[in-house]
């Protein structure tokens, strides 16, 4: 399972039996708080593996870390470059256009979702979007009572409070997250702004308080008539795809591929197919 490098270093390309052409991918952005983690943590490395292995090229990018100097839109600005930049060379790879989505995990499920929202509206644009426990809003609504408790059953899973999010966030925009772009916060979009969204697969944890935020864009998706297939995947916690060896990452894995393998017609408009 080899990789090059491409796209001046932002992009780590995985490709999938080059002869089985054309071929589902996927452009991936990881997670880590839009301060952390990198293209070799497991929810970039062993997620490119394991959907590769499952015949999906996938692009996994290297996008600049919030830091000194470094604030939105840049990790936005990477997103779409590295786009760009597998839209351009689909025919080259072998990719089918009809089956090539971007996606992410929490903090780059908001990249993905925020670079759909600054994408134009006209020229390549993805044809699905995956969200793994993304975070999507600054300010969360309230869990409700059977997640708020699950939460106080398990303190190591209880880490995304209204105060850590807005921190998180703050730091990500280098200001105050009232006067955040729309493409920062994707969950506040309203159904003009998700005019042409296209279908989206999101993965929730099952213990996870930011599982509030991906609940209310996909109502919201919904409420635009956008397609959107909802999973919360039993017994994990946020980041169970940066954890290969937990029971969540084989399923979770599995139900990528199976959807990014159906484009255009794996997704359905319907509310979440899993509720607690």
């Amino acid at each position: 399972m080899s990789w090059t490098s491409q796209a001046e270093g932002l992009i780590r390309f995985y490709d999938a039996a080059p002869a089985a052409a054309p071929r589902p991918a996927l452009l991936w952005l990881h997670g880590g708080g839009f301060a952390a983690g990198s293209i070799d943590m497991p929810e970039a490395d062993a997620v490119a593996r394991a959907l590769q292995a499952r015949g999906v090229a996938v692009a996994s990018v290297d996008y600049r870390l919030v830091g000194p100097g470094v604030r939105y839109p840049a990790p936005s600005d990477d997103a779409l470059a590295a786009w760009d930049w597998l839209a351009a060379h689909r025919d080259a790879l072998g990719l089918d256009p009809t089956r090539t989505a971007i996606g992410g995990a929490s903090a780059g499920g908001n990249l993905a979702a925020g670079a759909l929202l600054r994408l134009p509206r006209t020229g390549p644009r993805p044809a699905g979007a995956v969200l793994a426990y993304p975070t999507l809003l600054a300010e969360q609504p309230v869990p409700g009572a059977a997640l708020r408790a699950a939460l106080d059953a398990d303190p190591d899973a209880d880490r995304f409070g209204p105060a850590v999010v807005r921190e998180m966030y703050e730091g990500f925009l280098g200001g105050p997250v009232e006067r955040a772009p729309l493409a920062a916060v994707p969950g506040t979009a309203s159904p003009e702004d998700l005019a042409g969204y296209p279908p989206v697969l999101m993965i929730n944890g099952d213990v996870d308080e930011l599982r509030v935020s991906g609940e209310h864009f996909a109502h919201r998706l919904h409420a635009a008539g956008r397609p959107v297939l909802v999973h919360l995947e039993p017994g994990t916690t946020h980041g169970h795809l940066n954890r290969p060896a937990e029971a969540g990452f084989g399923p979770s894995v599995d139900r990528i591929a199976a959807w990014l393998h159906g484009l255009p017609g794996s997704a359905t408009t319907g509310l979440p197919e899993v509720t607690a």
